[in-house]
């Protein structure tokens, strides 16, 4: 079943809409949830509130891409699964080895800076995921999106895990240098 159907049964209020995007995403969603969490349990549990959420939200939003709708969802509750995982334990998934990778070329949360000028890193950051070649922009997003391991990454492109982890570097570095020249406080 393609998304305009599936998304046709969430506003028809049709309960088969969430075992239609369960049959279609759930692997999907649950390697996001996976990849935050290191946890199947807790995975699973993101994913059946990503389509609760996704019942709530549908209507009246339409989105546009129905995965991207469905992956951002699931990414947020699995974020908000580790924050609370995360003020008992430390070094939990993966999270804080790639927001350690990205440290030098993300601003401050706390720059007063950062929050006036929100709109225009968004623009900058999609402008230099619109500049990378393809590969180069799907491992970063893997990476700092998904948050996938390196190793699953190289394994996935076949490349080596320091090809990985090189191309990561360049892609940092220049994303570091083209906020640099824009501007915006590290």
């Amino acid at each position: 079943m393609d998304d305009k159907q599936i998304i046709d049964l969430y506003w028809d209020r049709s309960e088969s809409a969430i075992s239609e995007t369960a049959n279609k995403y759930s692997k999907y969603c649950n390697s996001i949830a996976f990849n935050i969490l290191h946890n199947n349990e807790d995975s699973e549990e993101c994913v059946n509130d990503t389509y609760m959420r996704a019942w709530a939200a549908i209507p009246p939003q339409c989105p546009n891409r129905l995965s991207t709708f469905l992956g951002k969802i699931t990414r947020n509750l699995a974020l908000n699964r580790y924050d609370q995982y995360s003020a008992a334990k430390r070094g939990y998934g993966q999270m804080p080895l790639a927001l350690e990778e990205l440290q030098d070329c993300i601003p401050s949360a706390n720059s007063v800076e950062q929050t006036i000028e929100d709109a225009a890193l968004v623009e900058v950051i999609n402008r230099f995921l619109a500049d990378l070649p393809a590969d180069t922009r799907k491992i970063f997003m893997r990476r700092y999106w998904y948050l996938s391991p390196i190793k699953e990454i190289a394994d996935d492109y076949n490349f080596s895990e320091s090809k990985v982890k090189m191309i990561l570097l360049r892609s940092r570095n220049k994303l570091k240098q083209i906020l640099e020249k824009e501007d915006i406080a590290l």
